[in-house]
């Protein structure tokens, strides 16, 4: 978050701020730096989430980012990188994404023992209204959904900010963190770049992917509605699209038909809900659509290689085991 400059009342509190924002950037450098080994982009442990390593001047593509996005960009004293052309001063720096074709971020200089890196996680424009609503005073409106997408404002973030994000990636190693946690803290996240000078820029941005993205609308109402009959008619209807216009542009942008992407959708959450240990099977097949236990069963098996009892029994048995 940018804070205009003033006069400390003391010179010690602005030196231990400015150490504590220092050790959180290195931190943060650090952990970017183990999970991206590759140049170039590495993908996260997450949907969405991108980690990329340059190593020498670059003039990336970012081909990766499909849709509304935060950024943040780790730098050390030996590398620097221009957004719109300008240079970037310091170690951390934020960004909203809309699109990577908009993104002009270039690596000026890199190295491989100084190398840029840069963190990008895609969030859905429902997340941020989400978000937006639950906050005092910030309003219920996204924004007015102009096309931002050629505005790149950057910012400096403040510690808490940086420290958010670390939150975030270090939640990503162990697999029930990861299920738990990890929604937990980039719902965080938004509300964090919601506090900073981005606000208006992420409002914008997700009101105008929100109206302008039918898939990003309909992959935003399947997880809450895996329950419910998903066929392509429903789904085309949700984003007023036809069936055949909403299955095209729903390949082109996940790679699979609204079918595929609902199916593994359901086993999945069906494998949480195992997991959680609470539900039967029937009960399970139930909760996520299924209105055939031996589909459920089949599908699962397909998927996963095992019954979702064998799974279940096998789940329950390592959690005695590392108790």
């Amino acid at each position: 978050m940018s804070h205009a400059p003033g006069l400390p009342t003391t010179a010690s509190p602005v030196r231990t701020r400015d150490v504590i924002g220092m050790s959180a950037s290195t931190q943060l450098r650090a952990e970017l730096s183990k999970r991206a080994c590759a140049h170039g982009a590495n993908s996260g442990a997450w949907p969405g989430l991108t980690i990329y390593r340059f190593t020498r001047p670059t003039l990336p593509r970012w081909d990766e980012i499909e849709s509304l996005s935060l950024g943040l960009i780790a730098q050390g004293g030996g590398a620097q990188t221009a957004v719109a052309g300008e240079r970037l001063h310091g170690q951390t720096h934020f960004v909203v994404i809309g699109r990577g074709s908009d993104f002009d971020c270039q690596i000026l200089e890199a190295s491989p023992t100084q190398p840029a890196l840069c963190l990008v996680v895609q969030i859905s424009p429902e997340l941020v209204r989400s978000v937006s609503e639950s906050m005092q005073g910030a309003g219920v409106a996204l924004g007015r959904p102009h096309d931002a997408g050629n505005e790149c404002a950057v910012v400096t973030p403040d510690v808490e900010l940086v420290h958010t994000v670390m939150r975030f990636v270090g939640s990503l190693s162990p697999a029930c963190d990861r299920r738990v946690l990890a929604p937990l803290r980039l719902q965080e996240l938004v509300y964090r770049v919601l506090q900073s000078d981005l606000r208006e820029q992420l409002l914008a941005l997700a009101a105008y992917q929100a109206m302008a993205n039918p898939v990003a609308a309909a992959l935003d109402y399947i997880p809450g509605h895996l329950a419910e009959p998903l066929t392509v008619e429903i789904l085309a209807a949700q984003v007023c699209l036809s069936p055949s216009a909403f299955s095209r542009a729903f390949r082109d942008v996940t790679g699979r038909s609204p079918y595929q992407y609902v199916k593994a959708a359901r086993l999945d959450r069906a494998r949480r809900l195992l997991d959680d240990g609470r539900r039967g099977v029937a009960d399970v097949s139930r909760a996520v659509g299924y209105t055939s236990v031996s589909h459920f069963i089949k599908g699962f098996r397909n998927r996963f290689g095992v019954t979702p009892g064998d799974y279940a029994d096998a789940h329950m048995l390592r959690c005695r085991v590392a108790s």
